[in-house]
């Protein structure tokens, strides 16, 4: 689709600077930027390319003043950042509006599926299952006996959806999702085998949740796993079995929540943390990276560590820790010199 200058500044509430027939089929980093492409300007330290750029059109500030000649042609809005990702947003909505039934998936008969929907190759939604209005499910994806859809909410490749879970409206589930997969439950007995202990509940995810690849959201044993809107999940996570997610938390990838453990809203956990099971996580904690969490945080905490702790107090015992070795040859010093004393 090919879009002019006119065109995007209108959508953008912007103004045109330069040709306002200029037209693009096509995004581009400034850097990067070719003829009949679209790029933008938000960061100063990019100022550079504008000038040496081959892009057609440049989103910049309304307060950009170019020190010399310019080739291309200049959309100014409030905030060029801002404008470029509704950009995103509406070529994305264009590249992702699927709609139509594959004649090789697979629907169970006492599935309610609703209008507007897209079902792709090799699909296979089980008995009962309920597609709300203008959801898509990609090729290769399942959807369980029971389970819910909400409308709007997307299903990327190969996301598989255990029975009797329920997903939200306006949420997305990147490729290779899986929901609903048993907890990790085994009993040790007195053989020192272990016992598998039967999950029965389900998993609850409300609306505008975010899904990343290869993420694996266990079900509940008894009641439900539950993630509450808002949440935004990283790639190749693991949440165990009674997890609670509060609203709006978002958690970078290759983190692990253990069984029953409750977060709470607005959190920020970085990449690689652990967190023990039965535990609670309040509200506002900001969690770094590689943390290990093993007893309740109170709200508003910022931590880092394994075991985790405040994060200005590990800030000032890490310039102990590089001196450990230093410190060690003063001790062993000290030490003999109190034995020849």
């Amino acid at each position: 689709m090919r879009f002019t200058a006119d065109q995007i500044a209108q959508a953008l509430n912007g103004k045109v600077e330069g040709n306002k027939d200029a037209e693009v089929h096509s995004l581009s980093k400034i850097e990067e930027g070719k003829a009949g492409s679209l790029s933008f300007l938000a960061n100063p330290k990019y100022t550079s390319f504008i000038y040496e750029t081959e892009a057609s059109i440049v989103i910049v500030n309304d307060n950009f003043q170019a020190s010399k000649a310019i080739n291309c042609t200049l959309i100014r809005v409030k905030d060029a950042y801002t404008a470029f990702s509704q950009l995103l947003d509406m070529y994305n909505q264009v590249k992702l509006n699927k709609k139509g039934i594959s004649t090789h998936a697979a629907i169970s008969e006492s599935a309610q599926i609703g209008e507007n929907v897209y079902i792709g190759e090799f699909v296979v939604i089980g008995e009962r299952a309920i597609i709300e209005d203008d959801a898509k499910i990609y090729p290769q994806s399942y959807v369980g006996d029971n389970c819910k859809i909400g409308k709007n909410t997307t299903l990327f490749a190969g996301v598989k959806i255990y029975s009797d879970c329920i997903i939200g409206k306006d949420c997305t589930l990147h490729a290779g999702v899986v929901i609903g997969s048993d907890g990790f439950g085994f009993a040790p007995q007195a053989d020192n085998n272990y016992k598998k202990v039967a999950q029965i509940g389900n998993v609850i995810i409300e609306d505008n949740v975010e899904i990343g690849a290869n993420t694996t959201i266990d079900r509940a044993t008894l009641g439900s796993t539950f993630l509450r809107k808002g949440v935004k999940l990283d790639n190749l996570i693991q949440i165990a079995h009674n997890v609670e997610i509060g609203e709006n938390t978002v958690m970078a990838a290759q983190s692990g929540i253990s069984g029953s453990t409750k977060i709470g809203k607005n959190c920020m956990i970085g990449g690689q943390v652990g967190m023990a099971g039965h535990i609670t996580i309040g509200n506002n904690v900001k969690i770094g990276a590689q943390t290990g969490i093993i007893s309740n945080i109170k709200d508003d905490q910022t931590i880092i560590g394994s075991p985790a702790i405040d994060v200005k107090n590990f800030m000032k015992s890490s310039v102990y820790f590089k001196k450990l070795p230093e410190l060690a040859k003063k001790i062993s010093a000290l030490e003999k010199k109190l034995q020849q004393d």
